[in-house]
């Protein structure tokens, strides 16, 4: 069984989650909530997905001990959860299977999604063509322009991408637009949330989906190095890799749990994505949590280099894991997340995404405090094929001049080919 229904936690997570949503979402998040309770106790369900997890995500997904990455974090033991290597190339692709498999256990024949650095979009594109849903993607016009690329995928895939134009033109603003959809047309389509916010029961199930992460890792561990790691450690924007890595090691009080935030130009300087360290407990997109707020109780505009994490908010269970002291929670910057994403790639030949870069930076600093000793676990959520024209861009490795002609072409040319042959 891939996942397994933990109870009575939501709707609250100590004193964050909740619901906080129009009155016309009540009844569709309470069909959901219900529909998901019976799958979660129903053995074809969980046959289904798993079957699924195996023959279509490619699970389990496998482990790979970096050692020459390992030399610059003070010698200590370096594992990789490759969720990298999932089909889609991210750990998104688990809960999107789930939810879609929901979709049509409900009778709908649409579902939506927000996305930020694309990876939720693609994968939700993939599992409606699996399922012959319709699909439309929200996504912020500044994050379709930094990842052109999976733009292109989830259009080769059947789905509408809609470019969000408002506020800052990113995730904050494209999950504004996905929950406006969801309330004009909630009898016919389902919201495919793709991180662990949101109203309940979004954050409890999200994560049961992707708890699978943390329940082979570590087995994985134990069987590779006879023992437990020292630490895990996870990316955090909304969160959903993290908490899904995490949850194995809960009860296991001498494994750390390292959240790493997005912290882009620093924290004090303002432009950052930062929730935990840098916010207080409000209100965003349905739930009580951590979120970037000025003194009026305004949500605040954030900052990454990152699309994925570039959110003012995180899901609640984070807020309460940092509040209980279960989990600690550290800032990246850009610049930081950028030399690990450089080091991994000289060091081992993978490109991360840029998200879990930010893990591989908060790797780094904890290996050098462990030592030779210690054992360090990092979820590389996802593949860094979409970052690279970023990535080139922040290490100079291509001109100026190709750059404009690259993004003419990107914009007129195969957009418009694409369209005239009917995708």
């Amino acid at each position: 069984m891939l996942f397994e229904r933990v109870g009575d936690r939501g709707p609250y997570f100590g004193e964050f989650g909740g619901r906080f949503v129009p009155e016309a979402l009540i009844a569709a998040l309470d069909e959901l909530d219900e529909e998901y309770s019976r799958a979660a106790a129903d053995p074809a369900f969980a046959a289904e997905l798993d079957r699924l997890q195996r023959e279509y995500t490619g699970r389990p997904s496998i482990l790979t001990e970096v050692p020459r990455f390992a030399e610059h974090a003070g010698g200590a033991r370096v594992l990789l959860k490759r969720e990298d290597l999932n089909h889609t190339g991210s750990h998104k692709i688990n809960n999107v299977l789930g939810q879609a498999l929901l979709t049509v256990r409900m009778g709908k024949k649409r579902v939506i999604a927000e996305t930020g650095a694309g990876q939720h979009g693609v994968a939700t594109a993939t599992a409606a063509a699996l399922m012959g849903l319709e699909c439309t993607v929200y996504m912020g016009e500044v994050d379709t322009r930094r990842q052109a690329l999976n733009v292109a995928r989830m259009r080769l895939l059947g789905a509408e991408v809609v470019p969000v134009s408002t506020g800052t033109a990113t995730l904050k603003d494209a999950l504004n637009e996905a929950f406006r959809d969801w309330v004009a047309h909630v009898d016919d389509t389902h919201y495919v949330l793709g991180t662990v916010a949101g109203p309940h029961p979004f954050p409890a199930m999200v994560r049961d989906f992707h708890r699978t992460i943390g329940v082979e890792a570590r087995a994985q561990v134990l069987e590779r190095v006879g023992r437990l790691p020292d630490l895990v450690a996870a990316c955090v924007g909304g969160g959903s890799n993290a908490i899904g890595i995490f949850h194995a090691f809960l009860d296991d009080p001498q494994v750390q749990l390292l959240g790493l935030e997005a912290a882009g130009d620093g924290v004090e300087t303002g432009r950052h994505a930062a929730s935990i360290t840098g916010g207080v407990s409000g209100v965003l997109h349905g739930a009580r949590s951590m979120i970037l707020q000025d003194e009026d109780g305004q949500t605040l505009d954030s900052h990454s280099i990152s699309a994925g994490l570039d959110y003012p908010g995180v899901g609640p269970e984070h807020a309460h894991l940092a509040s209980i002291g279960r989990a600690r929670y550290e800032p990246v910057t850009d610049d930081e997340a950028m030399e690990a994403f450089r080091l991994l790639c000289r060091t081992e030949g993978i490109i991360p995404a840029i998200e879990s870069a930010h893990a591989l930076a908060g790797a780094l600093r904890a290996g050098r405090e462990l030592g030779p000793e210690g054992v360090v676990l990092v979820n590389l959520s996802g593949r860094g094929d979409k970052d690279v024209d970023t990535a080139a861009r922040y290490f100079g490795l291509v001109s100026d001049a190709d750059l404009v002609a690259s993004e003419a072409e990107r914009v007129s040319g195969p957009v418009e080919q694409t369209e005239a042959n009917g995708w």
